[in-house]
């Protein structure tokens, strides 16, 4: 679940008539990526809460007090506490269908602009003074973005023109029609083909546009009624257009689905709510430390230590099923002296004793005195035929098990260094896939359009992309890599792929060095003083048939032992 733009122009007018005005009394950094500011306005304190997280971003007025959740503040954290606390803040306004939220603030040292651009993967937070960027949570810089940089110092830009949008205020119901016609996939769904070609119109308003509509989210564009369609667009854009805001929340078994600014009738329970932010407060809740995130992490890491024990049971029951050689040898040769000494055997009989080759020794044969030579002789070859079939495809089943055997253990590093909801929530999908959830709930279910995103630095003018879990893995490896890239990974155990872009130059063996350091301390062996990366070219590495997102092998390595360090010591390195 994200702030869409008509969210967020909902959230500036209501925060314009209840902090506008409001004096800024402190400032705190509440977590990594989120700052909190506590606003005096209308005889009452409002804990506002602007978070710039990767994977959630979100703005909000908390009901109780925030806390401050790191030890050190951040750089911007500072810069906030001289350029905004004891400030007034005097408007809130949101660029016309721009997901940015922009609060003035007028402090003794001047005037100042908080931005917050709440967009998945592209969140950030700023502070500007005169249209100049003082400060941000999130540098970009010229190799990230030509256009629109993030940096102290630097002129802050809107995002640019969406020229191939069309503003839906002024969509006549040709437009719709012809719009409609244009779409040549057969596969392409009407609620996306809105959210390509319209201003403002998120993949949820979208959605409930088509439901409105006909009666299925799930509609392909070729079977859209333009009229129809352009009626229920143009019922659910005329209050947005007028401002006529109606908050409310969708739930499902108990659980928050979406919240939205107007009536959701093809999700199940939606309710209004007294506010905005009351509905963002129940879809969010308080913002989530680690704690919290541990404890939501606990049935997920049983989910894994009961079907690693499944899978280990399927393990042992395939490996005993396999005979070595030379029992196998001794199944075939017992059946064969059975037969041939079947005249010489005696009734009730328990033993046979009998040398195959006349060099060889002589074997002990175990006979069941209830059947006959022949039977007996039966049950050897039935034993033996078993053993061979199993030497043929028991293998096979054996490494499929141990791979998956791998895949949970990946999981489980996963899990360990999952840092949000969405991370967490990809765990829970995987063992989802392999009926291994168990008791494990999602973390925020209906809202998990928001899916985590690799790490992304920058050096010298190389890109360095960190993938923190399997899905992500199989995405930088696979998608974003070419060939002559280089591809890292700690040795034998579960880890994040890092791969260095390298455009076709020589790559600096200090880079290489320090991006094996952030692939040890995203490992299993984060916690170890040492650890040995593996170092090839991306060309050599394969992904394993049937396996998990991300399992692969790879060969032509070379091997760096490094200290585990984080980006944050990276980027300062």
């Amino acid at each position: 679940m994200y702030f869409d733009a008509f969210t967020l122009a909902a959230l500036a007018d209501e925060w314009s008539s209840t902090l506008v005005g409001g004096k800024i009394q402190d400032v705190l950094d509440v977590d990594a990526t989120g700052i909190g500011l506590e606003v005096y306005a209308g005889h009452r304190r409002h804990y506002v809460y602007l978070s710039a997280d990767k994977q959630q971003p979100r703005v909000q007025v908390m009901p109780e007090k925030l806390r401050r959740g790191l030890p050190v503040p951040t750089q911007l954290g500072l810069m906030f506490r001289r350029y905004v606390e004891h400030g007034r803040l005097t408007g809130v306004h949101q660029p016309p269908y721009e997901r940015i939220l922009q609060l003035d603030v007028t402090h003794p040292e001047g005037s100042f602009t908080i931005v917050v651009e709440p967009m998945e993967r592209r969140s950030n937070l700023l502070l500007l003074r005169d249209g100049i960027i003082q400060d941000c949570l999130w540098r970009v810089g010229p190799e990230d973005n030509r256009y629109r940089l993030s940096l102290p110092n630097h002129a802050y830009k809107l995002p640019p023109p969406m020229t191939d949008k069309r503003d839906p205020a002024d969509l006549s119901p040709a437009d719709l029609a012809a719009l409609l016609a244009a779409a040549t996939d057969p596969r392409q769904k009407t609620a996306a083909l809105l959210t390509q070609h319209l201003l403002g119109l998120s993949p949820l308003l979208a959605r409930e546009v088509v439901f409105r509509a006909g009666g299925d989210v799930q509609q392909k564009a070729s079977a859209a009624q333009p009229d129809a369609l352009y009626a229920a667009l143009q019922a659910l854009l005329l209050p947005l257009t007028r401002r006529e805001w109606q908050p409310g929340l969708a739930h499902s078994d108990g659980l928050p689905q979406a919240f939205s600014v107007y009536p959701l009738t093809h999700l199940p329970g939606w309710q209004p709510a007294d506010s905005l932010s009351a509905a963002i407060n129940a879809y969010f809740g308080a913002p989530a430390g680690a704690e919290a995130y541990n404890e939501m992490k606990k049935p997920v890491f049983a989910a894994l230590e009961e079907g690693k024990k499944r899978y280990r049971a399927k393990l042992a029951s395939l490996e005993s099923g396999l005979k070595d050689d030379g029992e196998m040898l001794f199944l075939q040769q017992s059946g064969e002296l059975i037969l041939a000494y079947q005249y010489t055997l005696r009734p009730g009989q328990t033993e046979l004793r009998a040398q195959y080759e006349l060099e060889a020794p002589e074997l002990v044969i175990k006979l069941d005195a209830a059947l006959t030579p022949l039977e007996n002789a039966q049950r050897y070859f039935d034993r033996y035929n078993r053993a061979k079939r199993a030497r043929t495809g028991v293998p096979h089943l054996v490494a499929a098990t141990r791979v998956e055997l791998d895949y949970l253990a990946q999981l489980e590093n996963d899990l360990r260094q999952a840092a949000n909801y969405p991370e967490i929530d990809e765990v829970i999908q995987a063992l989802q896939a392999r009926d291994l959830a168990g008791d494990a709930k999602m973390a925020r279910r209906g809202g998990g359009s928001a899916r985590s995103a690799p790490l992304r630095l920058t050096r010298d003018g190389f890109v360095i992309r960190v993938g923190r879990n399997s899905r992500q893995n199989e995405q930088v490896t696979f998608k974003e890599a070419g060939p002559q890239d280089i591809w890292l990974h700690a040795r034998d155990v579960p880890g994040a792929h890092v791969i260095i872009r390298s455009d076709g130059r020589r790559i600096p063996d200090t880079l290489i060095a320090d991006s094996a350091a952030l692939a040890a301390y995203y490992s299993a062996r984060r916690d170890e003083a040492k650890v040995i990366v593996d170092v090839t070219r991306c060309k050599y590495v394969r992904k394993i048939k049937g396996a998990g997102p991300g399992m692969v092998t790879y060969r032509n390595e070379t091997t760096i032992t490094v200290a585990p360090r984080s980006e944050e010591h990276w980027k300062h390195g």
